[in-house]
C-alpha cells in the first residue's frame, strides 16, 4: 500500500486546487480496495513501485490522493493537484497521467474512469470551444430546431464527382450540413483537391436553388500535420467562412491534432469525430473511460462537436443514462455528471452573474457571446449511426431539447427515391415535430415522408 497517496480526511477536495476522478476500480489478485488504489494513484502522478531517495517536500504535494472509498461498487475518488499537468491547455498531458499507465497495471484488474470534475482555476488554463452552434445557427438562420445533416455513403468508392453529386441531392432535398465520413482522406479515387473544389460547386449550386447557405465539414486528418494545414489552408482559400468546418478523427489522429485546430483556426467549427472510442467506453468494457470522461476532454480541447451517441436509438451501442449524460455534460453550462455536478464557469459559482447565465443556458438563450472570460463555452452534441427520419422525434424525445447536429446516412441515402427524397423526408419529420404532429399524419400530405415511413418500418 502506497499511504502517501492515501487522504481519507482530504479537507474540501472541490476547493479548487485538485482535478477530482472518480474510477470503478477492481483490484488485482492478493489486493484489497484501498491499496490498489493508492498505487493508481502514485502511478498517476509522482510515484514508481518503491519510495525513492530523489523526491522533495515540494514534489509530495504534487501526490495524487485516493480520499474517498466504496467498496460495495468497487468506486475509488482521486484528487490530482492540477498543478501537475502542462500549463499550456494540453489535453493528451492529463489523459497521459490519469488513463495512461494505469490502464495496464497488473494491481488491478479492472479500471474505468467514470466522471471528472474540473476546478475553475484549471479551466482557465484551457482553450475550450471557439466556434460554437450557436454560431453555424447564425450562420445557416436555423433556429428552434436540430441542424439536419447526412454523411455521404457509400463511405467509400465514390469518385470527387459523384461525392460532390449526394451533397448537391442531400442540400437541394431541404438539409443543412453534409460531413465527410471518417475514412475520407487522399485516396486515389477522390483526389482530396478535386473533392474540395466540386464540393464548393455542388454547394453553391444548391444554395442558389435553394435560397438557403450550407455548411460542409471536411475531414482534414492526415498523416503529419504539415499536411493537415495544408488541406485545412485549401479549404479556406476555396470556401467562405462559416460555410464548413474542420473534421478530425480525435482519438485516431490524436489530441494535439484537435487542438492545433482549435489554436490554428477558431474561427472554424471544430468537427471532433471518436472513432475507435468504443475500446475505451463501452460499457461492458472494464478498462478504459466513459463516454462523458471522452465527452469532456474534447470540450476542453476546444472541440465545437463531438459524437456523443444516439442513446440506443439508432445502431451503436449505447443507453440513455450513457449518451444524453454525455451530451448534456459537454452542452450546458452546468450539467450532472454521473457523480459531479460540473460547472464550466471560470468564475466563483456563487457569483451573480453565472447563476444569472445558467439561467439563460437552461432556458437555452445564447449565452457567452461578449464576456467570453466567464466561463468555457459549450460544445456541441453530433448525433449520428443507424438514424432515419422516424427517429427524429424519439431522439429529440431523450435529448429534451434540439441543440445538436443529427447526420443521417443511410437514413437519408436508402430512401427509395434517393438521397433528394431522403433529405426532403427528413425535413418533413422536423416539420411535423415543431408543428406537434405525428409523423404518420404529416406524411398523408407529404410523399416523401410516407414513403420513408414504409420503408424503414420495415
Amino acid at each position: 500500500m502506497q499511504k502517501d497517496y492515501i487522504n481519507l480526511k482530504l479537507k474540501d477536495p472541490k476547493n479548487g486546487e485538485y482535478l477530482l476522478a472518480v474510477f470503478h476500480l477492481v483490484p488485482g489478485k492478493g489486493m484489497d480496495l484501498l491499496s490498489a488504489a493508492s498505487e493508481v494513484a502514485a502511478e498517476s502522478s509522482t510515484g514508481t513501485n518503491f519510495k525513492v531517495k530523489t523526491e522533495t517536500e515540494f514534489s509530495r504535494k504534487m501526490n495524487a490522493l485516493v480520499y474517498k472509498t466504496d467498496p460495495k461498487q468497487h468506486l475509488v475518488w482521486i484528487a490530482y493537484p492540477w498543478r501537475l499537468f502542462d500549463r499550456g491547455g494540453n489535453v493528451q498531458n492529463i489523459l497521459t497521467y490519469v488513463v495512461g499507465n494505469v490502464l495496464g497495471m497488473k494491481e488491478v484488474d479492472e479500471i474505468k474512469l467514470m466522471d471528472i470534475w474540473f476546478p475553475p482555476a484549471m479551466l482557465e488554463q484551457y482553450d475550450g470551444p471557439s466556434y460554437t452552434i450557436d454560431d453555424m445557427r447564425k450562420y445557416l438562420n436555423v433556429y428552434d430546431r436540430p441542424i439536419l445533416g447526412t454523411i455521404v455513403k457509400p463511405k467509400m468508392g465514390l469518385t470527387s464527382a459523384e461525392y460532390a453529386e449526394v451533397c448537391y441531392d442531400f442540400w437541394v432535398g431541404g438539409g443543412d450540413f453534409v460531413k465527410n465520413d471518417e475514412p475520407q482522406a487522399d485516396q486515389d479515387f477522390s483526389p482530396y483537391d478535386k473533392m474540395v473544389h466540386h464540393v464548393k460547386e455542388a454547394m453553391d449550386k444548391a444554395v442558389k436553388e435553394t435560397g438557403h447557405k450550407k455548411v460542409h465539414s471536411f475531414n482534414v486528418s492526415a498523416a503529419d500535420f504539415d499536411t493537415m494545414i495544408t488541406r485545412c489552408e485549401l479549404i479556406k482559400s476555396v470556401f467562405e467562412p462559416g460555410s464548413y468546418a474542420f473534421l478530425i478523427d480525435g482519438i485516431t489522429a490524436g489530441w494535439m491534432a484537435t487542438q492545433t485546430l482549435r489554436r490554428h483556426y477558431p474561427d472554424v467549427f471544430i468537427h471532433f469525430h471518436r472513432a475507435s472510442h468504443a475500446a475505451y467506453t463501452r460499457k461492458e468494457n472494464p478498462i478504459g473511460f466513459s463516454v462523458l470522461v471522452l465527452s469532456k476532454y474534447a470540450r476542453l480541447a476546444g472541440a465545437s462537436g463531438i459524437h456523443t451517441g444516439t442513446a440506443g436509438i439508432g445502431k451503436m451501442a449505447g443507453t440513455v443514462s450513457e449518451d444524453i449524460t454525455a451530451a448534456h455534460g459537454i452542452l450546458k453550462l452546468e450539467s450532472e455528471g454521473h457523480f459531479f455536478t460540473q460547472n464550466w464557469g471560470k468564475i466563483s459559482e456563487n457569483d451573480e452573474d453565472l447563476i444569472a447565465m445558467i439561467n439563460e443556458d437552461n432556458a437555452h438563450h445564447v449565452i457567452l457571446e461578449d464576456d467570453s472570460w466567464r466561463g468555457m463555452k459549450k460544445c456541441c452534441p453530433i448525433i449520428s449511426g443507424g438514424l432515419n427520419p422516424t427517429k427524429l422525434k424519439p431522439f429529440i424525445d431523450v435529448m429534451g431539447g434540439v441543440d445538436f447536429i443529427t447526420t443521417m446516412g443511410a437514413g437519408c441515402h436508402a430512401h427509395p427515391d434517393g438521397t433528394r427524397a431522403g433529405a426532403t423526408a427528413l425535413v418533413q419529420a422536423c416539420e411535423a415535430y415543431l408543428k406537434g404532429m405525428d409523423i404518420k399524419d404529416y406524411a398523408k400530405n407529404h410523399a416523401e415522408l410516407a414513403k420513408a415511413i414504409e420503408f424503414f418500418g420495415k
